[in-house]
């Protein structure tokens, strides 16, 4: 039969083990939770360019190589739909947070602004990683002027 000084030692070490598996799967959590809020910096040359060859290959065939958009990108269609908007600065793509334009590629607008919005955008979350998905917006960035670059950012909050 254990001592009472035997089943404290016994109790604290499960009490630390506990804890040590609790802290173990919080700092998991937070990784996984900051990983999908980390957006790759624009001035990241190698995600640019890896963004450029994403967005050439999965969003240039709706919003142009040139990320112009589609025409009478503000204007709906006979059936309610709006053609793909700009990326460029004279759209409106900077006026969203990068949280919000994640989530818009990943989950599809829908995700952002409700069910009964009407778009031809689909979610990518299953063709595209959440790293590509920043290294997109990455390029995306990278080709606004620096005051629309200012302008984003104080949209841009972190979680």
């Amino acid at each position: 039969m254990l001592s009472t000084k035997q089943w404290l030692g016994v109790a604290a070490l499960l009490s630390g083990i506990s804890y040590a598996v609790w802290l173990e799967f919080q700092t998991e959590s937070s990784v996984a939770a900051e990983s999908r809020w980390s957006a790759i910096p624009y001035t990241d040359k190698e995600a640019v360019a890896k963004g450029r060859e994403l967005y050439m290959r999965s969003c240039a065939a709706c919003h142009g190589a040139d990320l112009k958009g589609q025409p009478n990108w503000r204007k709906r269609d006979s059936a309610g739909y709006l053609p793909a908007p700009p990326h460029d600065e004279s759209g409106h793509t900077w006026h969203h947070e990068d949280q919000q334009l994640f989530v818009m590629v990943k989950e599809g607008v829908k995700a952002v602004v409700g069910d009964d919005y009407r778009t031809n955008m689909r979610a990518f979350g299953d063709q595209l990683s959440d790293d590509q998905i920043w290294s997109i917006l990455a390029y995306i960035k990278s080709t606004w002027p620096q005051k629309i670059i200012a302008a984003h950012n104080r949209f841009t909050q972190e979680p």
